[in-house]
């Protein structure tokens, strides 16, 4: 983080950043001023970098949040996180193309170096008008990435610039400047003793053990033994019901009253439902087939059906 000289200290910085790349390679001196575009543009080679725009960095501005406590008391130091938006402009001899040869030296040196180096921060830290800058020191380095900017929005830029005529320019937005304030965090209470407690499961205080609480929805089994009673008792009923119905037969109605006693008596174990069915279905059989008259032989040699008496034919 830095204090409030990093925004001129990063404009500065850029402008030797620039100057320091440029000129070797331009072959000439070329002149890099920190300023707004010139009014009435140089005839010498001459490249200005400006500050035309400071916006919050969106992905960075709510990081301090909160900074003070319910009671208004200030626990961490707050944070602007800043966006800069810089114009950098070429002026030369036109005739020899020499704006456009600066841009795209310009080009070149940003992209080559996105990063703004420490030991540049420190020779741009010299200036006297940013003498108590602690920019170097920032965790956070500054870096240069190229704004698109169409014809739309560059008119309205260089509207702003009141009688300055329209030179080749491109725009760079550097991220991330991090400005934090002047005052100093109540520092928090050092803890003054740790207990630790150990308790066993099941005693006052102590957590509830895994399992426990589904544990004690499920019901007892006796409960449910009753539960299994109570729905065969039921069933019983119903089929002692529809045989009823079917037939007549005093077997089946005297298998019935053992079956409804049995229903009524509450608790019955599992083994005693099983023998009640048992008993209830060897109870009630199917009626027995009549028997079909078979063929039998007469006394005059031939075969035929036995009369209904039972008996054979007389000889």
């Amino acid at each position: 983080m830095s204090n409030a000289l990093a925004l001129a200290h990063v404009t500065q910085a850029l402008a030797l950043l620039i100057e320091s790349n440029v000129g070797p390679e331009f072959g000439e001196a070329v002149k890099v001023e920190p300023r707004k575009p010139h009014a009435d543009p140089p005839a010498e080679p001459t490249i200005s970098v400006f500050l035309y725009q400071v916006t919050p960095n969106t992905s960075q501005r709510n990081n301090d949040l909160p900074t003070r406590a319910a009671d208004g008391t200030l626990v961490k130091r707050p944070a602007a996180a800043l966006d800069l938006h810089f114009l950098i402009s070429a002026y030369g001899d036109e005739t020899e193309l020499v704006g456009q040869r600066l841009i795209g030296s310009v080009v070149r040196t940003l992209h080559e170096i996105p990063v703004l180096p420490k030991d540049v921060i420190e020779r741009a830290g010299e200036k006297p008008y940013l003498a108590g800058s602690d920019l170097a020191e920032a965790a956070q380095r500054v870096r240069f990435v190229p704004t698109v900017m169409d014809i739309d929005e560059t008119s309205k830029l260089w509207g702003m610039l009141y009688q300055t005529p329209y030179s080749l320019s491109v725009v760079y937005q550097a991220a991330l400047v991090l400005i934090d304030g002047q005052q100093t965090p109540v520092p928090g209470k050092p803890v003054e003793r740790t207990t630790v407690r150990v308790l066993p499961f099941g005693a006052p205080g102590a957590p509830v053990p895994p399992g426990a609480e589904r544990d004690a929805d499920v019901p007892s089994h006796a409960g449910a033994s009753a539960d299994v009673v109570k729905a065969g008792a039921g069933e019983r009923g119903r089929a002692s019901a529809s045989a009823g119905a079917e037939g007549s037969t005093p077997a089946r109605a005297g298998a019935s009253t053992p079956a409804k006693a049995a229903a009524k008596t509450p608790g019955r174990p599992r083994k005693a439902v099983q023998a009640a069915r048992t008993a209830k279905s060897a109870a009630v059989k199917k009626p027995p087939k009549r028997a079909e008259p078979a063929e039998l032989e007469r006394t005059d040699g031939g075969t035929g059906p036995r009369p209904a008496g039972g008996e054979g034919t007389e000889s």
